[in-house]
């Protein structure tokens, strides 16, 4: 048999091993072996999987521990009328999060992990996307409250949606228990939800300090949060203090940290901007040399490879990547780690 073959073949039943287990068992599994996974984007209206698909390929055979899928709910568009004017209207461009997430670890057998978000969504909208969950037997998610609309001040839930993560978390903690939103009893309540949330070494855009943000996290685990992922960041030391800080406080549970490799000479002012991040001098004086985008892209594999050799060796199980216009740079990363 082709070694091509075999190692596909290892891939698959490693793959099969893993589709029941949780997340945490799944980043202290092999201990000693550097482990990492990736966040990918649902295709957008109508532009079927294969781009998703080839982005999954060229990273599968480093063996993922997991893929994050996000969600895309309604977002606020302005159309202009025949008379001139505009109308604001409410569009949805990415379908499809969780038929994705069944195709992807169908296809794959690697473990998914949707992302359910309060934003653009109700509570019972919500309810029927952990019952569609269920059915697929897909048991972790991610649980974000999601991004405000480009045009609102703060972040305003739909009627009958969830204001914070926290409240989202009871959501799914009552599911878990048996009951439906509105307090009915669930005849066959199934195997229970696990989840993981969203957490910030340089602190959520909105919180008025760290302190203030890292007590929302405490209070996520204990309402039963298993594991916490990071924002992007590019200096490390911000985020082992912001380890150190956590355990401090009682928070005990893994802290994924999420690297994105630098990819673009426009990323030196729309990243801290976007990401609310900020670019070390060391790492903003380079890019400032850089003459091209492909300098740039080479600047952010090195940067990044470096970040993640001293995570991993500073104990680190787990590293997570988002892919999202830097597919081929986290490959490249992985092929130098892995």
């Amino acid at each position: 048999m082709p070694r091509s073959v075999i190692f596909l073949l290892t891939l698959h039943t490693n793959a099969l091993k893993r589709k029941g287990m949780s997340i945490v068992d799944l980043i202290n599994e092999n201990p000693d072996k550097r482990k990492f996974s990736f966040e990918v984007l649902p295709p957008l209206k109508g532009t079927g999987t294969d781009k998703l698909f080839a982005t999954i390929d060229k990273l599968r055979d480093f063996e993922p521990r997991f893929i994050n899928i996000t969600i895309h709910h309604s977002e606020y568009v302005y159309k202009e009328l025949d008379n001139g004017q505009y109308e604001r209207q409410s569009i949805r461009r990415r379908p499809g999060t969780v038929a994705i997430a069944a195709a992807i670890q169908n296809h794959y057998q690697i473990p998914v992990i949707p992302h359910l978000i309060c934003s653009g969504t109700t509570a019972e909208e919500t309810e029927y996307e952990l019952i569609d969950l269920q059915f697929l037997g897909l048991q972790n998610v991610l649980l974000l409250r999601g991004d405000k609309a480009k045009d609102d001040r703060q972040f305003t839930p739909m009627k009958g949606g969830h204001t914070h993560t926290t409240d989202l978390i009871r959501q799914v903690n009552r599911f878990n228990e048996g009951f439906f939103f509105d307090g009915t009893p669930i005849k066959n309540p199934g195997k229970p939800f696990e989840y993981g949330v969203a957490c910030y070494p340089e602190k959520h855009e909105e919180a008025p300090n760290l302190k203030m943000d890292m007590k929302y996290l405490k209070e996520k685990q204990d309402l039963g949060a298993q594991y916490a992922v990071t924002q992007l960041f590019y200096d490390n030391d911000k985020y082992f203090a912001f380890v150190r800080k956590a355990r401090e406080m009682g928070i005990t549970i893994p802290i994924i940290p999420a690297i994105k490799p630098f990819a673009k000479l426009s990323q030196l002012t729309v990243v801290p901007k976007s990401f609310h991040c900020d670019l070390p001098q060391a790492l903003a004086t380079e890019v400032v040399k850089c003459k091209t985008d492909e300098d740039a892209k080479a600047l952010g594999v090195e940067w990044a490879t470096e970040q993640c050799k001293q995570l991993y060796e500073n104990g680190v199980k787990n590293i997570h990547f988002f892919t999202v216009s830097a597919v081929d740079s986290v490959a490249e990363v992985a092929r130098r780690l892995l």
